[in-house]
């Protein structure tokens, strides 16, 4: 029997079995998750909203503060004090574990004599 469709016939193996809301102009490369997506209309739509999003606004907030940083002569001279300072307390925190260590260390030789 000769068919009169433009497409391919053995495409309706891979359709899925709901036939009743398809028609001949059906694309089945589209997933029925789309088609899921699709009906849900303007709920599904403004939920994935990028102005609705929170993590625009995150990443908005975040974008302003490095511009912030980098444009700023006073902010980065702040942060490079915060960062001096806080290596400095780092190296002090470090030579003060070496003097405990070798505390220890002494106190344990000296026990074993």
């Amino acid at each position: 029997m000769k068919n009169n469709y433009n497409y391919d016939m053995n495409i309706e193996n891979t359709r899925t079995q709901n036939k009743q809301n398809m028609n001949i102009n059906h694309n089945p490369y589209i997933t029925q998750s789309m088609n899921q997506n699709a009906t849900n209309g303007q709920a599904n739509q403004q939920a994935q909203s990028g102005f609705n999003n929170g993590d625009f606004v995150k990443g908005a907030l975040i974008g302003a503060a490095i511009t912030f940083l980098l444009t700023n002569k006073g902010a980065q001279e702040s942060l490079m004090k915060a960062a001096s300072k806080g290596t400095e307390l780092f190296q002090a925190g470090m030579e003060e574990l070496k003097e405990r260590y070798e505390d220890a260390r002494a106190s344990m030789e000296a026990n074993q004599e």
